[in-house]
């Protein structure tokens, strides 16, 4: 009895070490947000500065502390003007607003919301500023509007002579792929700001360097770069909790399907992408859909990383409010595989093809801001094949490639 109990303890000794033994899952270093090196290694950027701050409650620390409460709890730091993006301080607030500019209740600092009437700061708030810090949750997207406000911000900025400090976090894509066509001249605007494909492959910290090279915009500008983060890193390698971006992306599933099926209904055209459902951007649907004959027909495109099953649903707001609608869901089964806009098209033209009477774009104008040229829609319009769509890109991609190379700074 006693030696059954010694090699039964002996044996979960054995397991235990075995355990401990295994590699941690994920990288080799823990990753280090930009905030968390910011308060680690980098106080020196904010002592005796009058500091405003852009964020949301997308940006925390490593530890889920709110990058907001860290600033107000830290005595060292003076905190005088907040910004909040698209979707308020709170994250809460529908595509468009940011809230209302003022006194903000919770903090009694001044609150400029920067997207609506007023999409940059104005000269009024930077005057009471010496540096402006900017921290929060991207999707990888030129069509998400956090990017805008980057851009946006450190133009006013450099006008007026305020040091804008970016801290860093990962672009839940990844760092390695980027798609689509580069916006044009004639489609700038607050859903397509900097001259860039739809993806870019890039943390927010190496946009602003990208803006600040490529545009000129003189911007003094510092990023505070994350520790242990790679290029091939997508969200769920993190080892982070997803925290919402906005309303429309609660966890990271969305991130990864936001461009496939945002680019489809946010476009102009009458389809539901799961807007006002509890599976935002995992969803297309319309009234006039045939579920089965459209899962069928993109399953036949053999588009890697992503299976499609016929659904039905009611969205609750958005297109077709209240209405019952048909189509398919979207499952992701490699996100490595997954190239997001492809999906995009291949579901743009599939429709163009099966539904040839029903399936339309209401405002040529919308279409054109979101994809950022008249090209792709004259091209679904024609009926040509998204590979064809697809490979007219590579050579303006090529180019983009070889412009980005310089900002990088992850390996």
């Amino acid at each position: 009895m006693r030696l059954q109990l010694s090699w039964c303890l002996l044996s979960r000794v054995f397991v235990l070490l075995a355990l401990l033994a295994l590699p941690a899952p994920g990288w080799a270093a823990p990753l280090v947000l930009g905030v968390d090196v910011l308060f680690q290694k980098r106080m020196d950027l904010l002592a005796n500065k009058r500091i405003g701050l852009l964020t949301n409650a997308s940006a925390v620390d490593g530890d889920l502390v709110a990058t907001l409460d860290r600033f107000l709890g830290d005595k060292r730091l003076r905190i005088t003007q907040l910004y909040a993006p698209e979707h308020g301080l709170g994250g809460a607030l529908p595509n468009g607003a940011s809230g209302p500019s003022g006194i903000d209740v919770a903090t009694l600092l001044p609150l400029e919301g920067l997207f609506g009437k007023r999409t940059s700061p104005s000269p009024e708030s930077l005057a009471r500023i010496d540096v402006l810090v900017f921290d929060m949750q991207d999707v990888g997207s030129r069509t998400y509007t956090y990017a805008t406000t980057l851009g946006k911000v450190m133009t006013a900025a450099a006008a007026a002579k305020v040091h804008v400090i970016v801290l860093d976090r990962p672009n839940p894509q990844g760092g390695t792929r980027f798609e689509g066509p580069l916006r044009t001249a004639r489609y700038k605007s607050l859903i397509g700001w900097g001259p860039l494909p739809v993806t870019h492959g890039m943390t927010l910290g190496e946009l602003a360097r990208f803006y600040n090279g490529e545009l000129k915009l003189g911007c003094q500008l510092t990023v505070v770069d994350m520790e242990g983060w790679r290029r091939d890193m997508q969200w769920e390698d993190t080892g982070l909790y997803w925290i919402p971006s906005s309303p429309g992306i609660p966890h990271s599933l969305n991130a990864h399907f936001y461009v496939a099926t945002g680019m489809v209904g946010g476009s102009g055209a009458n389809v539901n992408e799961g807007g006002g459902h509890s599976m935002p951007f995992e969803l297309i649907g319309a009234p006039y859909l045939h579920p089965k004959v459209l899962a069928a027909a993109l399953t036949a495109e053999q588009l890697p990383g992503v299976r499609f099953r016929p659904m039905t649903f009611r969205p609750h707001k958005g297109q077709f409010t209240g209405r019952i609608v048909h189509g398919v869901q979207l499952i992701l089964v490699d996100r490595k595989a997954f190239w997001p806009l492809r999906t995009a098209i291949a579901i743009l033209t599939t429709l163009q093809r099966l539904y040839p009477e029903e399936f339309r774009v209401v405002g040529e104008a919308r279409f054109g801001r979101v994809w950022g040229n008249d090209e792709v829609l004259a091209a679904v319009r024609a009926g040509k094949p998204w590979r064809e769509i697809e490979a007219s890109w590579q050579a303006p991609l090529a180019k983009f490639a070889e412009q980005r190379k310089k900002y990088l700074v992850y390996p």
